[in-house]
């Protein structure tokens, strides 16, 4: 079993410390290196939500180093929420962070409803980011549409009964997306995935061996 380390920390933000969590991976100098941003902090998201550990799951048992951090205000995050504003500058501060820890590394962004709202609107833009990974993209509550000018590569993962996403709207705005793109529905899953975890993790670990088909050796099982 190959072993692998959990480092707990905090990272400078523009409001403070961030809490974060970090799974690394046994090889000195990876491919990829990823970043996954939680829900709203304000209804109980933080970096401990299911959604998130299982994403992260995925592409750690893809030898991806990934991180995981609290938004301004959320756990032991210093600030307070900014209602998606400041928290831009928070997913910043982390692609910073993975900048100077894997200089010269890509690097991968997930984010799960608000996380996916806040994190892709960062991703699209950032040249450090080459892959993005939507969950739950919360159409109904944030405004999306800044997807239709992002070129770069997006599997986008939704319930089929997301009570925050009509499936029709989201196959409607995936619809207008530049390539490449993926759209993974998961039938009569609601906004949380709840018991369906496991095949949110089977379609990002597809769509990822697709893309990177040596980099899937497996790492053993993730810290928590």
């Amino acid at each position: 079993m190959t072993s692998v380390t959990h480092q707990s920390f905090f990272i400078a933000g523009p409001a403070g410390r961030l809490e974060a969590s970090l799974w690394t991976a046994p090889h000195p100098h990876p491919a990829l290196v990823a970043v996954v941003c939680h829900p709203h902090p304000m209804f109980g998201g933080t970096l401990h939500n299911k959604v998130l550990f299982h994403t992260a799951r995925a592409l750690h048992a893809r030898n991806v180093p990934v991180l995981r951090f609290n938004f301004r205000g959320a756990g032991l995050s210093e600030g307070a929420h900014d209602s998606g504003r400041g928290e831009l500058e928070d997913v910043r501060a982390a692609l910073d962070y993975l900048g100077r820890e894997f200089p010269a590394n890509q690097i991968l962004l997930a984010g799960f409803s608000f996380g996916a709202w806040v994190g892709l609107r960062v991703g699209c833009g950032d040249p450090r980011v080459t892959e993005l990974i939507g969950l739950g993209i919360p159409v109904n509550s944030f405004d999306m549409g800044f997807l239709r000018a992002c070129a770069k590569s997006k599997l986008i993962i939704h319930g089929g009964d997301d009570q925050f996403g009509p499936r029709e709207k989201v196959e409607a705005l995936f619809a207008a997306l530049p390539e490449p793109k993926r759209l993974v529905i998961v039938e009569c899953a609601d906004h949380f995935l709840a018991g369906r975890l496991d095949e949110v993790r089977a379609a990002i670990e597809a769509w990822f061996d697709e893309r990177h088909p040596r980099s899937h050796a497996p790492t053993g099982p993730a810290p928590r």
